[in-house]
């Protein structure tokens, strides 16, 4: 009978440490879907486990170590959050950096940073570079259309890298409680550029109080629609994600993820002020003309304090119907990530019995009484008077 082995020590785990404690725990538990020309794609945590270690033999081989920073230019996907656990698994950094962002901030994070290992999605992602960007050691793609044409020397798909560190040995796992393992740049609004720190360790530890706060478990169905921007998603997604070992689905893209989500029907989602205005709105515009009596009836069962009788009348009709149309059907732990939500948003999905819980991309801690964060600088944003990034 086998033997799994003990838990990450919570003093001195890693991200990584926690996948492969998951790979050995629940081995064949789907640990991560991704909808892909229209059909859910899946991967088990054992399986998920495999694609780092080979990721991180692949980036190994061709150079990249401990202390170095891999820089990530794309939107959310599996590749993205598997490449950043393999440069982690070798004791680097994954530097995510949002495609969307103005040309003009995007340049001076580039310029400063002097990306050595660098992914871009797509031939659209490429066209953001800046013309007078140095030559990065290794370039990496996920998405080819469009690249065919100017792939050269020094460019790989990021499944060729997989698959060349398939047939390696699996490379020590180097990361350490201590170690950086995400970096966010931003350029503020004086035009200075900023930086802020994530280490395991404090990642982890905002991962446990979320899970003890909202008794998370590996039952749950998550959706990361825009992971990882943000040290918030990081903090409250991935390190959760990790810790209790539940599933987490991507969406195929911004475009669909309104659809992905009603069709998956998560229990936990996290997202922004944003995410949950667009929400509202989105569910408004189903609503009958205004002036109707059909309209009448609905705005007297969402009116706060309706009482019992109006939700009794409206739940059918009104409530349940418009939880389905969000992918809100099965959701137990709505979490706003960063800023408060508008009091008429936050009414409205109070209305709806979904009660919002904020989890402030901040110092502080709300929601629930919990002990306060350790103060340290990864939760601080710094004046970027540090190296460039890399080695």
């Amino acid at each position: 009978m086998k033997r799994h082995q003990e838990a990450p020590h919570p003093e001195a785990a890693s991200l990584p440490a926690w996948l492969a404690w998951q790979a050995d725990k629940q081995p064949q538990a789907i640990a991560l879907r991704h909808k892909r020309l229209g059909i859910w794609q899946q991967w088990r945590w054992a399986a998920l486990q495999q694609q780092v270690a080979a990721l991180a033999a692949g980036l190994a081989a061709r150079g990249f170590a401990d202390g170095h920073s891999l820089v990530l230019l794309s939107h959310p996907g599996p590749e993205v959050l598997l490449l950043s656990l393999a440069a982690q698994w070798l004791g680097g950094e994954a530097v995510a950096l949002d495609p969307q962002q103005p040309a003009s901030e995007l340049h001076a994070i580039l310029h400063h940073l002097q990306p050595r290992w660098l992914l871009v999605e797509d031939a659209d992602v490429l066209q953001s570079l800046p013309p007078t960007l140095p030559a990065a050691e290794l370039l990496l793609y996920t998405e080819g259309r469009g690249l065919q044409q100017r792939v050269g020397a020094g460019w790989l798909a990021v499944s060729q890298l997989q698959q060349e560190g398939s047939a390696l040995p699996a490379p020590t796992l180097l990361a350490s409680n201590s170690a950086v393992a995400f970096r966010f740049w931003r350029v503020d609004g004086r035009g200075q550029l900023q930086q802020q720190v994530l280490q395991h360790g404090h990642l982890l530890q905002a991962g446990r109080q979320l899970l003890q706060a909202e008794q998370l478990s590996a039952n749950e169905d998550a959706l990361a629609s825009r992971a990882f921007a943000s040290s918030a998603q990081v903090r409250y997604l991935l390190a959760p994600w990790l810790q209790a070992g539940f599933r987490l689905n991507f969406p195929e893209n911004l475009a669909t993820r309104d659809n992905d989500r009603r069709e998956l029907g998560p229990t936990l989602v996290a997202g922004t002020r944003e995410t949950y205005s667009r929400l509202e709105q989105l569910a408004r515009s189903r609503l009958p003309p205004t002036g109707s009596w059909q309209r009448g009836l609905v705005d007297r069962v969402l009116q706060p304090g309706a009482g019992r009788f109006w939700r009794w009348v409206g739940y059918y009709s009104v409530i349940r119907p418009l939880r389905d149309v969000l992918g809100f059907s099965r959701t137990r732990v709505p979490l706003l990530l960063g800023a408060p939500l508008a009091e008429n948003t936050r009414h409205f999905f109070a209305a709806l019995g979904v009660e919002v819980r904020n989890w402030p991309d901040s110092a502080e801690w709300q929601q629930r009484q919990l002990p306060a964060e350790p103060e340290t600088g990864t939760r601080q944003w710094l004046q970027a008077d540090t190296p460039p990034l890399g080695a």
